[in-house]
């Protein structure tokens, strides 16, 4: 599993601090998560949450929300409305840089905001709440004792969980127009709520609510006895099982041993490849007979770093096969050969740098491998091994001459 950076533009054009779990394997679909109210994408729930869906194939953008955590902005000037545009603009860097976004999740107050943003993002076939109020106004009573200072003074100081935060006359106001459960009716997607009976932050009767104005299809998980944080790990693993094995169903998403057995999985002869595009950036998709894997560039060439670039790929293929051949030949003389490490690296040199190469002007591809051989070994042995190590097939293939055709399918 890799954990990517990410930073994007709110609306007012500040930056805005996020992390994007990705699956070691396959990238089986894109989701969004939002953290509950002051809190920020690195609470535990969070993290736990993210990394449990990554190792299961879906890959997680959770970001801080203006104000919050290591994004810039004032907490002071934003508001709901901020956060579902903040959502908005989270799904448009998914888009943009990866995919757009099949699942958004959001946890507390967050859960709210995802149920008011869904609408703003067509891609979307999945809503999941954690522990939701069913509109942004419920959130009022954690400061209620503070309103009317608020209101004569235009801001006070509020002690929200153990912290101080300022809450302006402007965020009560806008509060006051996320008070009623139409938009839920009107989602068009699928709705996972989870809720624990006895959360003393967020009563369940709000699950409720969002459960009865929400349509089918729409399921509802009981969460027993989690807190409102999810503080045991053991409570945010369970909901990340939940979400993942509900969102299947929704998302059109399998493993890849279902997709092959299923017939899903593209059909390959034995001897070709198969490459398709998984986004429009460069992450592509890699089939064989047999197996699947990802090509990707790094973020550093604007790639999503979700795999091995292309000539990662060629050096692997090359090394892969030289380690094979030189345990075969040791295998058949019977060496007392215990490993094998082979480290390759490929650069352009000038011409006129290499005093063995053919060519005599502009670049040549220069490919070194390093090999490191551990047993009990003669020196003449060793180098008996050297040389065998270049008479791998993919080697050969490399120095001889090739023919290579591009036709249209």
């Amino acid at each position: 599993m890799a954990r990517l950076k990410a930073s994007f533009k709110n609306s007012q054009g500040e930056s805005l601090s996020g992390l994007l779990e990705t699956p070691d394997s396959e990238t089986k679909a894109y989701a969004l998560f939002a953290h509950c109210f002051t809190c920020s994408k690195d609470i535990a729930a969070a993290s736990r949450i993210t990394r449990a869906l990554a190792n299961k194939g879906i890959a997680v953008l959770r970001f801080d929300f203006t104000g919050l955590g290591n994004s810039d902005g004032d907490f002071a000037n934003t508001n709901f409305s901020s956060n579902i545009s903040d959502l908005i603009q989270a799904a448009n860097h998914l888009k943009e840089n990866y995919a757009a976004p099949a699942m958004i999740i959001g946890h507390s107050l967050g859960g709210a905001a995802v149920l008011a943003a869904a609408h703003e993002i067509p891609s979307l076939k999945a809503v999941v709440t954690i522990g939701a109020p069913s509109t942004g106004h419920h959130v009022e009573h954690l400061f209620s004792h503070a309103k009317e200072e608020i209101v004569n003074n235009d801001e006070a100081l509020v002690d929200l969980a153990g912290r101080k935060f300022t809450i302006k006359k402007q965020f009560v106001e806008d509060i006051n127009n996320y008070n009623d459960v139409e938009h839920i009716s009107q989602l068009n997607k699928a709705l996972l709520v989870l809720h624990s009976p006895i959360d003393e932050t967020v009563s369940i009767d709000e699950a409720a609510k969002i459960y009865s104005a929400a349509k089918h299809p729409k399921s509802f998980i009981s969460l027993d006895k989690a807190d409102h944080l999810l503080s045991r790990r053991e409570d945010s693993e369970y909901v990340a099982s939940v979400i993942s094995s509900w969102a299947a169903r929704y998302l059109d998403i399998s493993d890849a041993k279902h997709e092959a057995a299923s017939g899903t999985a593209p059909n390959i002869e034995s001897g070709h490849v198969l490459i398709t595009e998984q986004n429009k950036n460069f992450t592509r998709k890699i089939y064989t007979e047999n197996h699947q894997l990802i090509a990707d560039e790094p973020l550093s060439a604007n790639g999503s770093n979700l795999g091995p670039n292309p000539y990662e790929l060629l050096l692997a293929a090359l090394g892969a096969c030289t380690s094979m051949t030189m345990r075969m030949y040791a295998t058949r003389k019977k060496l007392s050969l215990d490993s094998i490490e082979v480290t390759l690296k490929h650069d352009h040199i000038h011409a006129e740098d290499c005093s063995d190469c053919d060519s005599k002007t502009g670049l040549v591809d220069k490919i070194e491998k390093t090999i490191k051989l551990e047993g009990n070994l003669t020196d003449a042995e060793r180098q008996r091994l050297l040389e065998i190590a270049d008479m791998c097939p993919v080697h050969k293939t490399l120095h001889n001459e090739i023919q290579i055709k591009s036709l249209l399918a």
